[in-house]
């Protein structure tokens, strides 16, 4: 199934939920809009759509069909030619209006974003704006929380400690201790949750490298060029949130001031000296007796979550990387050469574009299209080769 059909299958259940718990009058609609995560007004026009015409009434035409207003691309490119011969450095409003003294006939809009989207013009700053304590996601699963915090959790030594966590109740549904935080560490508690829960709707994080790729540093985040973890994040069709100050991540700041005070305090109790002990701990004991005094109601009953019933969650939730076959049927990957084997599919793979997953364990595997050619372990050597699909 491909990517675009997999978000079309999700979205019609996270609407036929919200739509459920909207008509009990448990959710106001600006709520079941969050849980789709769309406008208001898109969910009005959802619920027009579903009530005419069903649950395919929500199909997406723009996946099927073109827009007959879609500028062609001669003439956008004629835009930016003229903008870069003749008027460069001038602004947009500026420009518009010679652009229609020439005959134009795109509005405004169009031309700004046009000349904006090609990087000839600065996108202006968002205007400052009145800022209030947000309130508590109404349903789990709504948005969860991801973040980490380094801290001297045994005498010594300095370890990472990863919590993904519900803004709707506190809960924890993830925790684990790794020397270093990563792409593999958030990889790991979002594979977490979705076995245990399912699908969310939302994740906010920091702007750490691993979540988000940033142009300028402090700046704002690139929403188009995704990160190995944003990438994986939009196949699942999960939207991901970014914070841009200590104030906006205060759940989980303050969930780490508790576990600062209370973790080392346990740990050295029971005498607990490694991470395999330590994480061992948390799962058995910390997380479940955290989650019993600190877990709060959510403001609505029910749930956001989706259960997981995809393809292979490890394929998607691993990083991937493009390679071209060498003459002799080899990738090279890291300093390592992997050998793709013979099979019946092919005569060779000399010159076909491939796809490298590199899995949270150190494991490799490629594939071809959705089909797997060969894993491999850590080190690049050949495993035995089993035929599964990925997203």
């Amino acid at each position: 199934m491909r990517r675009t059909e997999i978000l079309q299958e999700i979205r019609k259940m996270r609407f036929e939920e919200a739509y459920e718990v909207w008509t009990e009058r448990r959710l106001s609609q600006e709520e079941a809009a969050r849980i789709l995560g769309v406008c208001t007004r898109t969910f009005r026009r959802y619920i027009d759509r579903y009530e005419e015409n069903g649950v395919d009434g929500l199909l997406d035409k723009r996946l099927t069909q073109a827009s007959s207003r879609r500028a062609p691309v001669d003439e956008v490119i004629a835009l930016a030619d003229k903008y870069e011969g003749s008027y460069r450095g001038w602004n947009v409003k500026h420009f518009y209006s010679w652009y229609r003294h020439d005959g134009g006939q795109r509005s405004y809009s169009w031309v700004k974003d046009t000349l904006q989207s090609r990087g000839l013009v600065k996108r202006g700053s968002r205007k400052g704006k009145h800022r209030k304590r947000r309130d508590p996601s109404p349903l789990p699963g709504m948005m969860l929380h991801q973040d980490g915090s380094t801290h001297e959790w045994v005498p010594g030594k300095k370890w990472d400690l990863i919590v993904t966590m519900d803004d709707a109740t506190n809960e924890h549904y993830s925790m684990f201790f790794v020397h270093e935080e990563g792409t593999a560490s958030s990889f790991r508690g979002v594979h977490d949750v979705i076995l245990q829960k399912g699908l969310f709707s939302s994740l906010y994080t920091d702007r750490g490298s691993h979540y988000w790729y940033t142009p300028e540093t402090g700046g704002k985040v690139s929403k188009e060029k995704l990160t190995q973890f944003g990438r994986a994040m939009s196949q699942l069709g999960i939207e991901m949130i970014p914070a841009y100050s200590p104030e906006a991540r205060g759940r989980s700041e303050r969930a780490f001031s508790t576990h600062q005070g209370r973790l080392p305090r346990e740990l050295a109790l029971y005498g607990i000296t490694t991470i395999e002990e330590a994480n061992r701990y948390l799962a058995e004991a910390y997380r479940p007796a955290f989650n019993a005094e600190f877990m709060q109601p959510s403001a609505e009953e029910g749930s956001a979550f989706i259960p997981w019933s995809g393809v292979n969650l490890d394929d998607i939730l691993c990083e991937q990387y493009q390679r071209i076959v060498t003459a002799d049927n080899c990738v090279s990957f890291g300093r390592k050469t992997l050998q793709i084997p013979a099979n019946q599919y092919r005569c060779h793979y000399v010159k076909a574009r491939v796809r490298v997953h590199r899995y949270t364990d150190g494991s490799l595997a490629v594939f071809h299209g959705p089909r797997k050619l060969a894993d491999y372990d850590s080190h690049g050597k050949l495993k035995e080769c089993k035929k599964r699909k990925a997203a």
